[in-house]
């Protein structure tokens, strides 16, 4: 049914279409057959009925088959408009209508009529209800409309063809002359429909790209649109294969900055603003030119320029600092969109000098704007912050101001999520933040905000200098709010019983007021608190073992799916890592991308047999090809407890030739390997540009620290035909050589992080396995690099934001933690100096002295 909208009523207007019926619209279609045909009649009626089916109404097959039928009749009358809006109507219920190929004849009638009213509308109509069976006897029809002089003929033409290419892709590829013949046609909206087609035909096949770019670029096109389209075709080449020479799309991107048309201007700024390894003498121009157009009258154009200079900022700070001044005109902008990125890049851009004065204009300016672009500001002050430590004051008394004023969830939401940021990089600043957090939940109406609150309490407050501040304001939680807000006051206070010996009889008192609380959740997680506090196990609610919650559960239901007489071993179930150090390996950690690689592994039936239990670790890709030849080879290690799965996967890069029984041939190693143990699972088939995976797995060692394998990829070439996909019957066998793949103690280790590594440290004296040594790391230039070497070798954690070296230090001390295969944990202390070279003293602490000896022997 449709609806009346609210801007309409406040307008005035009135739906002429409001309580529609399709009973009645169907009734009315019965005049399609009246002669003389009333065309104002008509057109009404067809117009009622698009209406419905774009508002939702389902049409029965039959009715609208009806109704179809009759509409054909309209073909009789001239009428421009009416034969205009029966094509609509025919793309509109040619997929609910029975019998659509009966219009078929009167469509070809106008397409190739002398008049061309009809023809650019008939070919796209015509187009929508063809199939596979009838396209091939339109095609020399189409083949002849591509051509056409008039604009709209060509462009229905080319567009038609566009939506064909899912039908019947190896037709439409023979029109590829054709298509180049509009390419060259002076009409904007041919060529660039033109340019669009060519490369969707080629799309697949990168070589035939490249080429088709590298032709355009020389031709001067002279459409904009195809001038920005043949822009974006020219990143994705680029972006393609960044390693290759592009000198000549890099002085087509550059000319194109100096194009008549704004829009293509500000396209090839964006583009090259946007290359990933975009250098500094590049990116000048560009940012010149979106310079310019921070000063232009039109907003649209403001707006373009300062949201490309705000992404360049990022990564570019230095490159835009001449907009400055230009960027704080904008500031008080009408359009509050660019203000907001103005401010916003002035903060990601400013100096320490100007911290003070963006604040002052910030406060003033925030009142004006909603709160979806006053969290794009919290978030550049967060960031701001992080870079100039030292003025952590202003940002906080200003992030504070913004917790005491009017706003939502979500607004509220980012400011706790800047401010926990802020103390967690700079220490300092742990005090003054926890007690604006402590103010804010005073008078806080959002249950999950108050609950991060006051875990950040728990988590933060009890190693403040006076942590006894912050139980007033948690303990009177525990009597104003929610159950669920309760409970995590509870925790809170918990922490705080387990961390302060001083405070824990004051804390056992309080938590056995809410002994009879009227939530079960929050009178057993008192029970539990005060069972542990009273019997001195306050660690427990220390460094608890991370678990990884989608393992546990799948492990879980695997054991009780199977009725076994062992008991569940808990360090069988993968850790989950903390990720709040990012580096370029957090994909591998991913609790998501482990389950899919687990998924993905258990489906191949060869090694389902091998029964391998929950994924422990999967390595990032190991590259054993170049990327230019014509087999692409890249490696995967994927870890169990007790087996080791390489995980191989084979890109063909030739067109003419398919690889069948693709296998990986593994020699070498210390260990040594029953042949009956080792599973070897071929790829059947790999077809041009479509990846495809074969698998060697065999039980896993992980005491020796270190082992390489040299691989060979062993398969037979059949030769196919590049057009058609046609192979031999016949094949031959070939080998090629790959890189040799390692396998070393960092595959066996998952990186975990502990909030108290000093404590964590403590727990594992006792064990009776600690080793340690003495290394010169001769190689090493710096500390920095030192640092950044031995974490990558081992395979570990940094804890406590150790992976930093301060600037100017000639000693640094670091923090490692991990769980090695099995569920054992490692710990390990690095003391390095640096005085002409880098020496190290490594202690490590595990469960077994073999499992840290082996630790040191990862360190040459």
């Amino acid at each position: 049914m449709a609806h009346r909208d609210k801007k309409d009523e406040e307008d005035g207007l009135v739906n002429p279409f409001l309580g529609l019926e399709k009973s009645t619209v169907l009734q009315e279609a019965r005049a399609f057959n009246e002669m003389p045909i009333r065309v104002s009649k008509c057109l009404m009626i067809l117009t009622k009925l698009l209406f419905l089916i774009h508002q939702g109404d389902t049409l029965g097959t039959r009715e609208a088959t009806e109704t179809f039928f009759s509409m054909t009749k309209l073909f009789q009358c001239p009428d421009v408009r009416l034969r205009r809006m029966v094509y609509l109507t025919i793309k509109a219920m040619s997929t609910i209508s029975e019998d659509v190929i009966m219009v078929t004849s009167s469509l070809m009638k106008d397409m190739t009529a002398r008049d061309d009213t009809y023809r650019g509308a008939a070919i796209r109509a015509l187009c929508t209800i063809t199939d596979n069976t009838t396209l091939q006897s339109l095609e020399r029809f189409l083949k002849q409309a591509i051509v056409d002089r008039n604009p709209s003929v060509s462009s229905g033409a080319l567009v038609s063809s566009l939506h064909l290419l899912n039908k019947g892709h190896d037709v439409v590829k023979r029109w590829v002359n054709e298509v180049q013949q509009a390419a060259s046609n002076n009409s904007a909206m041919s060529q660039y429909h033109a340019l669009g087609l060519l490369y969707h035909i080629k799309a697949k096949d990168r070589l035939a790209v490249q080429k088709l770019v590298a032709t355009q670029i020389k031709k001067h096109l002279s459409s904009p649109f195809a001038t920005c389209q043949l822009i974006r075709y020219s990143l994705k080449v680029i972006e393609a294969d960044p390693d290759a020479n592009h000198d000549d799309l890099h002085d087509f991107l550059e000319s194109c900055l100096r194009n008549k048309s704004e829009m293509v201007v500000y396209e090839a700024a964006r583009a090259i603003v946007n290359l990933k390894n975009v250098t500094a003498r590049q990116l000048a121009p560009a940012v010149s030119v979106l310079q310019l157009f921070l000063s232009s009258p039109r907003p649209v154009l403001r707006f373009a320029a300062v949201r490309s200079l705000n992404k360049v900022s990022i990564s570019h700070p230095n490159a835009v600092k001449t907009c400055v001044l230009d960027m704080e005109n904008l500031i008080t902008d009408s359009n509050r969109s660019v203000a907001t990125l103005a401010i916003t890049t002035l903060l990601k851009i400013g100096n320490e000098a100007s911290v003070d004065r963006l604040m002052k204009q910030i406060t003033s300016f925030m009142n004006e704007i909603s709160d979806e672009f006053k969290i794009v500001v919290v978030e550049a002050i967060r960031s701001l912050c992080l870079k100039y430590p030292q003025k952590y004051p202003v940002m906080m008394s200003f992030l504070a101001g913004a917790l005491r004023d009017e706003g939502g969830y979500d607004y509220k939401k980012a400011i706790v999520a800047a401010i926990s940021g802020i103390i967690e990089h700079i220490p300092e600043a742990k005090e003054a933040g926890l007690a604006q957090l402590c103010e804010y939940i005073e008078d806080c109406e959002h249950s999950a905000l108050l609950t991060t609150i006051l875990h950040m309490l728990g988590e933060r407050g009890p190693s403040t200098p006076s942590p006894s501040k912050y139980i007033r304001f948690i303990y009177n939680r525990l009597i104003l709010e929610s159950s669920i807000v309760r409970a995590a006051a509870v925790d809170a206070l918990s922490k705080f019983g387990s961390h302060c010996e001083s405070l824990r009889p004051s804390i056992i008192v309080l938590l056995r007021r809410c002994l009879m609380d009227t939530d079960d959740e929050v009178r057993d997680r008192v029970t539990l608190a005060l069972t542990l506090l009273e019997g001195n196990e306050g660690a427990a609610f220390m460094n608890q073992l991370p678990l990884s919650l989608s393992s546990l559960e799948r492990a879980l239901k695997e054991y009780v799916a199977e009725p076994r007489d062992q008991p569940f071993d808990i360090n069988a179930v993968p850790v989950e890592v903390d990720t709040t150090e990012k580096s370029a390996l957090d994909d591998m950690f991913d609790p998501e991308q482990r389950a899919e690689n687990e998924a993905r592994l258990a489906a191949v039936p060869e090694l389902a047999q091998l029964n391998l239990g929950p994924l422990f670790k999967s390595s990032p890709p190991t590259q054993l090809t170049e990327a230019e030849t014509e087999y692409v080879v890249k490696a995967y290690k994927h870890v169990y407890q007790s087996h080791v799965v390489f995980e191989f996967n084979i890109t063909n890069t030739l067109n003419d030739q398919i690889l069948e029984q693709c296998t990986v041939i593994m020699e070498g190693g210390e260990q040594e390997i029953d042949e009956d143990d080792v599973v070897i699972v071929p790829a059947p088939k790999v077809m041009y540009d479509k990846p495809a995976s074969a698998y060697v797995a065999f039980p896993l060692d992980a005491s020796i620290a270190s082992q390489t394998f040299e691989t060979t990829l062993d398969f037979v070439v059949k030769d196919c035909d590049p057009e058609t996909g046609e192979e031999d019957p016949e094949g031959y066998p070939d080998k090629y050589e790959l890189e040799e793949i390692e396998l070393g103690f960092a595959d066996y280790v998952s990186p975990v992080t502990r909030p108290n590594f000093a404590q964590a440290w403590q727990a594992l004296e006792d064990k009776g396995g600690e080793s340690e040594d003495v290394f010169e790391l001769t190689s090493m230039t710096n500390l920095q690099e030192a640092v950044d070497q031995v974490l990558k070798l081992l395979g570990l954690s940094a804890c406590e934001r150790s992976s930093t070296v301060k600037e100017g230090k000639n000693r640094h001390e670091l923090f490692m933690a991990g769980m090695y295969v099995g569920g054992q944990e490692v710990l390990a202390r690095a003391r390095l100096a640096f005085d002409e070279h880098v020496s190290m003293n490594l202690c490590v602490r595990a469960p077994s002295e073999e499992l840290s000896q082996l630790v040191l022997s990862c360190i040459e």
